[in-house]
C-alpha cells in the first residue's frame, strides 16, 4: 500500500496552478506564433510530469480522483474568473461558447495529466509483470528441483526397501534351512537313541 504523505498533494496543487495559468494564454495558439505554442507545449509537458508524479506518490486510483477533483475545481474557478473579469480576457459578450472554450482548455491539460498517470501506471505494470514472471520462473525451477529431489529420495528409499526385503528373505531362508538341518539332526539323534535302546534291551535278554 502506498504511503500518502501530505507533501505529495503539492504535485496536485502544482497541476492546478498550471491549469489555472492556461487561462491567461491566447486560444489562437497557431495564429499567435511559435512562442505561444511553445508555452502551451511546456504547460502540457509539466501537466504530464505532474500526472506521472501523482501516480508515483498517490497511486493510480486515489491519484486519479485527486486529478479529477483538480480539473473540476479549476474549471469552476475559471468560470468564476471569466464571469467577474470578462473585460480583462477581452470578452465583450460573455457567451457560453467562450466558457466552454476555457473549460475545454482546462480539461485538456487535466487529461494530459491523466495521460501521464496512465503511462506511468502502464510502465509500472510492465515492470511488475516482468518481476512476477521472473518469480514464477524461479518458483517453477524450485518446484522442478523439489520434484527431482523427491523422485531421488523415493528411488533411494525404494532401493533401500528392496535391499531390506532381499536381506530379510535371505535371513528367513537361512533360518528355515537351519531349522530343517536341526530337525534332520534331531531325527537322526532320536533314531540313534532308539537303536541304542533296542540294542541295550536285546543284550539284557
Amino acid at each position: 500500500m502506498i504511503e500518502r504523505k501530505p507533501v505529495y498533494y503539492a504535485t496536485a496543487g502544482l497541476l492546478a496552478v498550471i491549469i489555472f495559468a492556461s487561462n491567461f494564454l491566447s486560444t489562437d495558439i497557431f495564429q499567435a506564433g511559435y512562442q505561444n505554442f511553445s508555452v502551451w507545449f511546456v504547460l502540457s509537458v509539466f501537466s504530464f510530469a505532474c500526472g506521472w508524479l501523482i501516480n508515483k506518490t498517490l497511486g493510480y486510483v486515489h491519484g486519479g480522483k485527486v486529478v479529477f477533483a483538480v480539473i473540476v475545481a479549476s474549471a469552476f474557478i475559471t468560470v468564476l474568473l471569466i464571469s467577474f473579469f470578462s473585460e480583462y480576457f477581452g470578452l465583450s459578450d460573455l457567451l457560453v461558447e467562450n466558457m466552454i472554450l476555457y473549460i475545454l482548455r482546462n480539461i485538456t491539460l487535466g487529461s494530459i495529466g491523466f495521460f501521464g498517470m496512465a503511462v506511468c501506471e502502464i510502465i509500472q505494470l510492465q515492470k511488475d509483470s516482468e518481476a512476477n514472471k521472473n518469480k514464477a520462473d524461479e518458483i517453477k525451477k524450485l518446484i522442478a528441483n523439489a520434484q527431482h529431489e523427491a523422485h531421488l529420495i523415493i528411488e533411494d528409499a525404494r532401493i533401500k526397501a528392496d535391499r531390506m526385503l532381499y536381506d530379510t528373505q535371505n535371513t528367513v531362508e537361512d533360518m528355515l534351512e537351519r531349522k530343517t538341518q536341526i530337525e534332520i539332526r534331531l531325527k537322526e539323534f532320536i533314531s540313534a537313541e532308539r537303536e541304542l535302546i533296542k540294542k541295550y534291551e536285546s543284550e539284557e535278554e
